[in-house]
């Protein structure tokens, strides 16, 4: 049989929901997956032509675009999906229909509790930012995924509230990256303050997308399946191919030691650092386990990894 099969295919796998995607939802999951999968090649690809110290992005691009390869091919093959009853069914709508229960994809959870604290984390590394905000920051990025979650899968109101929780972490997210972030980013000046204003500006503008998508599918069962794979691969493909190739432009010329960090090679001649090096032990020790105040500030000691 020629074309398509996957929904054919899966059809016993797991309960069925009322309202799902059709084969034109299928395709462009599929669509977005192999361009996800073309990226990771393509920043692997970049990465073995720089050297090793200097892949840092390169290798935080390709987990992001993989994740998202593997989140598209288990929503393309209508994988890693539940039914859930809607709590708006809107019966005269020629989207939705009567439907009772609406697929909802937690495949796309997955991806993002792992891909979206990966992105926080490029900007915030191309800032300087301190570890102890990157922690912080990383921490509200998995919360907003976890609300969205909770909320997809809740047949009351009552979802509204997560929905509700997970924006204000957004907005906690866009303070850190618009003031505290841009501040380091300011002192670092150069191409990695002119790669995270251009980075970061996109980005927040593109998450604050999400909450409407949110909101017409999963939440308010406003818009069809189908529709709802466009919006939510659209945002995808800008947020994640787009964003990376903006960000691997951006860092072409950028050493580690241009963000305030000093990767150092393997030591092949076997020398080993003494205490007369200029670093002590103590000090090597403190600025790797990220206690030192400011570690990743260009103002404090490179630290060693």
């Amino acid at each position: 049989m020629a074309g398509n099969q996957a929904l054919n295919a899966n059809r016993f796998v797991g309960q069925r929901p009322d309202l799902g995607i059709t084969n034109h939802g299928s395709d462009w999951y599929y669509t977005v997956c192999s361009m996800m999968g073309l990226t990771s090649l393509a920043a692997m690809a970049l990465a073995f032509r720089r050297p090793q110290t200097h892949r840092l992005f390169h290798y935080l691009v390709a987990a992001i675009t993989t994740v998202a390869f593997v989140a598209y091919f288990a929503m393309g093959s209508n994988l890693g999906q539940l039914p859930i009853l809607v709590q708006w069914v809107r019966p005269r709508s020629r989207w939705v229909r009567a439907a009772g229960t609406r697929e909802i994809f937690y495949a796309r959870y997955i991806d993002w509790v792992i891909t979206t604290p990966l992105l926080l984390l490029t900007l915030l590394l191309t800032a300087g930012v301190p570890t102890p905000t990157i922690l912080a920051t990383l921490l509200a990025a998995v919360f907003m995924v976890v609300c969205g979650l909770i909320g997809a899968l809740t047949q009351t109101r009552y979802k509204w509230g997560f929905w509700a929780f997970g924006v204000a972490a957004l907005f906690f997210i866009a303070y850190e990256l618009l003031i505290d972030a841009r501040r380091h980013a300011n002192v670092l000046g150069g191409a990695p303050r002119k790669t995270f204003m251009m980075c970061a500006s996109w980005l927040l503008l593109l998450w604050f997308l999400y909450p409407i998508a949110w909101g017409l599918s999963e939440g308010g069962n406003v818009i069809h399946p189908d529709s709802e794979a466009i919006f939510y691969g659209i945002l995808d493909v800008l947020s994640k191919i787009v964003f990376s190739a903006m960000l691997l432009w951006g860092h072409r010329n950028t050493t580690p030691r241009h963000l305030g960090r000093n990767i150092r090679e393997p030591d092949l001649n076997g020398e080993k650092y003494q205490a007369g090096d200029g670093v002590s032990e103590a000090g090597a020790a403190s600025n790797i386990s990220g206690s030192t105040a400011g570690a990743g500030h260009p103002t404090a000691p490179p630290v060693r990894v």
